[in-house]
């Protein structure tokens, strides 16, 4: 396979996945929620684990995105398309970090679970064909780092507001670059 299929292939995502932005809004809502979770006056152990259950609505609420949207999650005929559901489970090879903060740490979970969130979304820089992806993956994993490093055990809360800023911005900014590819698909062909 030429590097120019592979192009077509990844533009084909980008346009017809609309750059994942059903699972970037939808991860936005439910790190709007964590934030409130960690304003909460309970243990952080106890956050950490609404987090985790919070972290849950994911795919329904991505599916009800992809219904809003028109996003078919299924392309037979493209077959880099399973390599999305790879990239994601990628991050679950981070989460013995996540666990270990979990038991020892848990004050520092969200600002670790946001880092590898953040961090997992590098590669689909790659697979949508878009650097959008792989700035955040720095703004969201070293934002989170920095917050974290300046902000009391209180305020810690701002770091899941920060990831839902973010990927607010991630998810109009990838709206955008995939209307962009659609335009540019149809004056080509």
């Amino acid at each position: 396979m030429t590097n120019e299929s592979f192009d077509k292939l990844r533009l084909n995502l980008s346009v017809n996945l609309k750059n994942g932005i059903d699972f970037t809004l939808s991860a936005s809502i439910i790190w709007i929620i964590i934030a409130y979770v960690w304003t909460l006056d309970i243990k952080a152990y106890d956050k950490s684990i609404i987090t985790f259950m919070v972290g849950a609505l994911m795919f329904p609420l991505a599916f009800l995105f992809s219904k809003l949207f028109k996003i078919n999650w299924t392309n037979k005929d493209n077959p880099l398309q399973q390599l999305g559901l790879w990239l994601n489970l990628a991050q679950l090879f981070y989460f013995p970090f996540l666990f270990f903060t979990l038991i020892k740490m848990p004050e520092y979970f969200v600002m670790v679970y946001i880092i590898i969130t953040g961090a997992h979304l590098f590669p689909y820089s790659w697979y949508y064909k878009t650097s959008v992806y792989a700035i955040f993956a720095g703004i969201i994993s070293f934002g989170a780092l920095v917050i974290g490093l300046v902000t009391t055990g209180e305020h810690i809360y701002f770091i899941p507001l920060f990831m839902s800023v973010s990927l607010i911005t991630l998810t109009i900014l990838l709206y955008f670059d995939s209307k962009k590819k659609q335009y540019n698909r149809q004056i080509t062909q």
